[in-house]
């Protein structure tokens, strides 16, 4: 992703022709410097976009950082403070902390998922279910939560849907069709595809030609048989109503990946601040 023109791009939503209200209180030439209060329990994220804002603004900028990505805090500690033109400060306020309070929500509740897990094979996986535009950073806060990404876009993955196989007409031709096009295109890509039920699995498993088997909205117990079926044959990867009361039930079948679009789509922005030093 190019950051310096989603940085670019999101000043010019915010900063339109002028933020006037610095501009008509503010001199200028004056400098001063800020700092980013901690006012929630949590997993930090987003420390290196936030350097980055405030330096595309003012490459002279002095950012000085006392926390890292993924460091776990709490009220009262200080993350970081800028020392730049106060224009510059006012400016990239709201931007950098949209941005860290987003991603350090995320990270938080990746964490606490992950914890879950942390007796467990099993890794938890991100979906698509993101923000247009701030997929990335979205992304790379799972990560510094602790879970893995699942691919990035359409590009990078062929995932199987049940759309795709019903307009297809079935499993076994979306596997026979989706090959002969990454042959027929010399394109290396792994492929997933998404199981209803265990006679989906069986399918599946007559056709073969996959990476790994998505159960879709699979009961626990169903899981458990899935994966007993699947015999290590295929990358495993549980999905559909999962969440923090029944994940462990999930790993306990033995998947390889549990994939939950929550911990981005539900994840509660932590509360953060920029302040003012004054002297």
């Amino acid at each position: 992703m190019d950051i310096r023109a989603f940085i670019e791009a999101a000043l010019r939503e915010d900063v339109g022709v002028g933020d006037y209200s610095t501009l008509a209180s503010i001199n200028p030439e004056a400098t001063g410097k800020a700092v980013l209060k901690i006012k929630e329990e949590g997993i930090l994220a987003g420390m290196q976009l936030a350097e980055q804002i405030f330096l595309f603004i003012e490459p002279k900028a002095i950012f000085t950082a006392y926390k890292k990505d993924g460091a776990q805090v709490k009220p009262g500690e200080i993350a970081f403070e800028v020392t730049a033109h106060i224009h510059t400060i006012l400016k990239a306020e709201r931007l950098a902390l949209n941005c860290m309070q987003r991603m350090s929500g995320i990270a938080t509740l990746t964490h606490q998922y992950v914890q879950k897990l942390k007796n467990y094979k099993t890794k938890i996986l991100d979906t698509r279910k993101t923000t247009p535009l701030f997929r990335a950073f979205e992304k790379e806060a799972v990560h510094i939560g602790g879970g893995e990404n699942h691919r990035m876009g359409l590009y990078d993955m062929i995932m199987l849907k049940d759309n795709h196989i019903d307009f297809c007409g079935g499993i076994t031709a979306a596997i026979i069709k989706t090959n002969e096009y990454l042959r027929a295109n010399n394109l290396d890509i792994k492929i997933e595809i998404e199981t209803r039920d265990l006679a989906d699995v069986r399918e599946v498993l007559l056709v073969g030609n996959v990476h790994r088997i998505m159960l879709d909205n699979f009961s626990p117990e169903d899981t458990e048989k899935a994966v007993k079926l699947i015999d290590n044959q295929y990358e495993t990867e549980a999905s559909g109503g999962i969440n923090m009361s029944n994940i462990e039930r999930y790993a306990q079948a033995g998947v390889d990946y549990i994939s939950v679009g929550a911990i981005i789509h539900h994840a509660v922005s932590m509360d953060l601040s920029l302040k003012a030093q004054l002297t």
